[in-house]
């Protein structure tokens, strides 16, 4: 079925809209002077933020890796009893945004040991691996309950051992899966910013900050920003390629699927139970005790309530406005793809990933260039931080809509128009309908997920204008714990409603 141009025309409009941080960004790259560029970026501080990145990333990485497949066996391939809440609690975590579980534990150390500090880069590694290891975690539970058992039953059948069988045939399937969970687990630790900040660890992200907070150092920012941009692509280009080249198994669903092979433990259950649930609890634990008995501190407070109340509403406002921008641009860019997909709407597309790939610090940069350069009268308005929002989240919206108009039968606009209505018409009172579902579920994604964004945030609000990530961090900056804890609990609470349906979905097929 043809596109008609005027949706072509507004799909391009609108993502080019939602792109054009990126682009900015690109050509003030561009407008530096040469020497001047390659004399930050081949400094001996920039040397020393990639070490300090990079050996943050990998020792993160193994951690989750370790950690995110070891507890998705036990959960899938063994008969550890009770498997099932731990794979509930298991992914849990992934509800706990990063500068929350750095906050947590920090003021748990200013609680159980006053007067000494929480920080440095072991303190990150420990913050960051509690609630990063799901990225690896989850996507290996799905791959361990789609394949098909029949392989390893084959495998067995030919005399190799439970063990064997197991690395041989269960992990090499798994293995896309563990290897995609893996650069999705390091691009989210080149990109965090909050834990590292509190933490106080000079990375990239903390830098390309303290040179936009600091006296708009923009030349320092931006050439901090590309070194960021080519590490993302590095492991967006390197990610692509495994997700190319990963062999595709054979699968089966349904009531007809055989149950997979469990191992048993036998003397071994209970050192294994307790080896499991340790880590789990302790990346539990130790944010949420912390976050219950400050904030019970914290809403004895004059005014706190008022305070949490008013950053609340502001929150929601910001994440309303960003969930119905980025849903708007979606929809047209997604009917194109749907319909007949060109070069041009994939590269818009895989463009769009590339942004929502990059530091929310390097969006944010490039958002306040544009702002004061070419946009003055809209620098700290809504209006720009809408569009860094849009920037960072159009893929959340993209993917539930265009799944939602992939399922949406063509023939129906086609019926339409031969009964008189116009394309538009067709498509206004047809398709969208038929696409609403998906629209909602887009929707409320980039809603969850903005409440919980933090460095665009901080450089883009208006004046006087706080969320609850915003009045985390200023209090979290004076080591205000009891302050700051409602907001952080809230937070909580707001990122726990997707994290649960995910779970949920997941494990029905556990059994």
């Amino acid at each position: 079925m043809a596109v008609p141009l005027w949706l072509r025309a507004a799909a391009v409009i609108a993502t080019l809209v939602a792109l054009l941080p990126l682009f900015y960004l690109l050509i003030r790259l561009a407008q530096f002077p040469l020497p001047d560029f390659l004399d930050t970026v081949f400094s001996a501080r920039s040397a020393r933020l990639a070490y300090t990145s990079l050996t943050l990333t990998g020792t993160v990485t193994v951690f989750c890796l370790v950690l995110g497949v070891g507890l998705a066996f036990l959960v899938t391939r063994t008969q550890l009893p009770g498997r099932l809440i731990l794979g509930v609690a298991a992914a849990l975590p992934l509800a706990v945004p990063s500068y929350v579980a750095a906050f947590g534990w920090q003021s748990m150390n200013a609680l159980v040991n006053p007067g000494t500090s929480f920080e440095g880069f072991l303190a990150a590694a420990i913050v960051i691996t509690s609630v990063t290891y799901p990225y690896i975690y989850l996507p290996v539970v799905a791959a361990l309950v789609s394949v098909d058992p029949a392989q390893e039953e084959a495998a067995r059948a030919l005399g190799r051992g439970p063990v064997d069988t197991f690395f041989s045939v269960t992990v090499r399937q798994a293995a896309p899966a563990i290897t995609a969970g893996t650069l999705l687990c390091a691009i989210y630790v080149i990109a965090d910013f909050g834990a590292v900040s509190i933490l106080r660890v000079d990375t990239f992200t903390r830098a390309v900050f303290t040179s936009f907070s600091m006296g708009f150092d923009r030349l320092g920012g931006v050439a901090l920003s590309s070194v960021l941009l080519v590490f993302t692509l590095c492991l967006l280009i390197l990610e692509g390629r495994v997700r190319r080249t990963g062999t595709r198994y054979s699968t089966m669903s349904g009531e007809g699927r055989a149950r997979p092979a469990r191992f048993r433990m036998g003397g071994w259950t209970f050192p294994i139970l307790a080896l499991a649930w340790t880590p789990v609890l302790i990346a539990l634990l130790v944010p949420l005790s912390a976050l219950l008995v400050w904030s019970l501190r914290g809403v004895s407070r004059p005014g706190s309530l008022a305070e949490i109340g008013s950053a609340l509403l502001s929150s929601l406002w910001a994440a309303g406005l960003a969930a119905l921008a980025t849903t708007a641009i979606a929809i047209p860019l997604a009917l194109w793809l749907a319909r007949r997909p060109s070069r041009l709407a994939r590269l818009l597309e895989r463009t769009a990933y590339l942004a929502h790939s990059l530091p929310g610090v390097v969006i944010g940069l490039s958002v306040v260039m544009l702002g004061i350069a070419v946009l003055p009268a809209l620098y700290q308005t809504m209006w720009m931080l809408t569009l860094a929002y849009c920037a960072l989240m159009l893929p959340l919206a993209l993917g539930p809509v265009l799944a939602s108009a992939l399922s949406a039968p063509p023939e129906l606009e086609e019926a339409a128009q031969s009964l008189g209505s116009s394309p538009g018409m067709g498509y206004l009172r047809v398709t969208l309908p038929l696409m609403l579902p998906g629209i909602l579920s887009g929707a409320l994604l980039v809603l969850l997920t903005t409440i919980k964004e933090l460095p665009a945030t901080l450089m883009l609000r208006p004046t006087g204008f706080d969320t609850l990530a915003t009045r985390l961090w200023t209090y979290t900056g004076g080591e205000s714990y009891a302050a700051a804890a409602p907001f952080a609990a809230l937070l909580v609470l707001v990122a726990a409603v997707p994290a649960w349906m995910m779970i949920s979905r997941l494990l029905k097929e556990v059994r």
